[in-house]
């Protein structure tokens, strides 16, 4: 039972990792930039939720999806305003600049009195629920699953499907699959790259306020949860930096992983697992798991 339990925790967190690693990789394949903010971005999307049920006094059901069309609606307007003009300049100029926009995002953030300074608690609908499965009279042995987790799974399994229809039946997602493939025989094509990588940021913007939410209810909601991002990058790099599948496994092996090693290993392998899984990867198999292989010769 406790395995079970302990395979459960990592696959929920795993999704979480997952969901913000889609965004890094949604970015990559659109503007070939690879964007540090995604954590502050979802912390952006918790506390959006946070805002709409406590200060609007909205009811969860109105005030998640504000607060991903609100994100959404940011993440479009931050690629055409900061990230656009500085397209085409060296990698790490952009790379630092994603760095800037989420320390400008956690200041806003702690600006906000008696808010952003707290650790606040996001009251959904299914706090604190649990259901148990088998055991005795007393509830020893008893599989013991956490309805978040679940919910996590749940919502995660969703938007992988929905995520999977919207780029392998709709015009939209064949138009943004050709722009990653190559922007310029898009842009002959008649595609609007531009509009693109705008879109392209808003979804990542809109997935990662979704992985705030789920995530609130365990962590709470405050300033500095964005750090989370720092475990998604990995996750990327093992999917494979080009892959969206990759991504979604790349996250449940950094998840898995922790989440055994924090039950069975001494204190402090847990905050290691990650980046010792991603330099094994780098060792074994350098491009990840879904990555494609690519040779330059000199």
């Amino acid at each position: 039972m406790q395995f079970l339990q302990l395979l459960i925790s990592g696959v929920a967190q795993g999704c979480i990792y997952g969901l913000i690693a889609l965004g890094f990789v949604l970015i990559y394949k659109a503007t070939e930039t690879v964007s540090f903010a995604q954590g502050e971005l979802m912390m952006l999307g918790a506390f959006g939720g946070l805002i709409g049920m406590t200060i609007l006094g909205m009811p969860y059901w109105i005030a998640v999806p504000s607060a991903i069309a609100g994100m959404a609606v940011v993440g479009v307007f931050v690629e055409r305003l900061v990230i656009r003009p500085i397209l085409g300049q060296p990698a790490f100029s952009i790379v630092m600049l994603t760095i800037g926009i989420g320390y400008v995002a956690r200041g806003l953030i702690t600006m906000i009195p008696g808010l952003g300074t707290d650790t606040n608690a996001l009251a959904v609908p299914y706090k604190d629920e649990i259901l148990k499965f088998g055991g005795n009279a007393m509830g020893i042995g008893a599989l013991v699953l956490n309805v978040e987790h679940l919910v996590i799974i749940g919502v995660t399994g969703m938007l992988c499907v929905l995520l999977f229809a919207l780029f392998r039946y709709t015009k939209l997602g064949i138009a943004m699959q050709a722009a990653s493939q190559n922007q310029l025989a898009a842009y002959y094509m008649g595609i609007p790259v531009q509009r693109l990588n705008g879109l392209a940021w808003g979804l990542a913007a809109a997935v990662a306020a979704i992985a705030g939410i789920l995530l609130a209810p365990i962590t709470f909601v405050h300033a500095n949860m964005g750090f989370i991002g720092l475990k998604a990058f990995p996750a990327a790099v093992v999917g494979g930096f080009g892959s969206l599948p990759g991504a979604i496994v790349g996250g449940l092996a950094i998840g898995l992983v922790e989440s055994f090693a924090g039950f069975y290993l001494p204190d402090g392998f847990k905050d290691t697992a990650a980046y010792v899984v991603v330099l094994v990867m780098l060792m074994v198999k350098p491009n990840g798991l879904f990555g494609e292989k690519l040779r330059k010769k000199v």
